[in-house]
């Protein structure tokens, strides 16, 4: 995938495209706080484990977590790393989520972090959980493309 121009990536969970079937994605705002950014901005983000929850109608970014920026000060300087994350969606996208999870299996993830024009941005997918049998196929097929790749490389 090209490098989008003016985009900065911060943090990735490649594990949720191994976990999970990964459907539409979204682009959305995150709501942070001031030593939050700076962490950002430094590349210290962690996507583990972090998915997104619609309570009374906003988005909420779970489990994401962003280390305490060392040199900042003052109010919010030390904030729980861990805590929840208003997310930014316009109304629309925000129904498509709401009615995509109440369907039995679907979740949301966020699959990548990023700075855009300045402003971090998180990409999240409705994703359905994936069986260990389709997790097995997976890791089948992608080293019969490596083995495949390594014997064309030979000749």
């Amino acid at each position: 995938m090209a490098r989008e121009e003016g985009v900065k990536p911060v943090a990735s969970n490649r594990r949720a495209g191994f976990d999970y079937e990964l459907g539409t994605r979204f682009e959305a705002g995150i709501a942070l706080l001031g030593g939050e950014i700076k962490s950002v901005r430094a590349g210290r983000m962690d996507l583990r484990d972090a998915f997104v929850l619609i309570r009374a109608g906003e988005p909420w970014l779970i489990n994401a977590t962003i280390p305490h920026y060392s040199l900042a000060t003052g109010f919010n300087a030390h904030t729980d790393e861990r805590r929840e994350r208003r997310l930014l969606l316009n109304k629309k996208e925000i129904s498509d989520i709401e009615v995509a999870t109440t369907q039995k299996g679907m979740t949301v993830v966020a699959t990548r972090a990023y700075l855009k024009r300045g402003r971090a941005k998180i990409e999240i997918a409705i994703a359905r959980g994936k069986k260990l049998y389709d997790k097995r196929a997976a890791i089948a097929s992608r080293d019969a493309k490596r083995d495949i790749a390594r014997a064309l490389a030979e000749h």
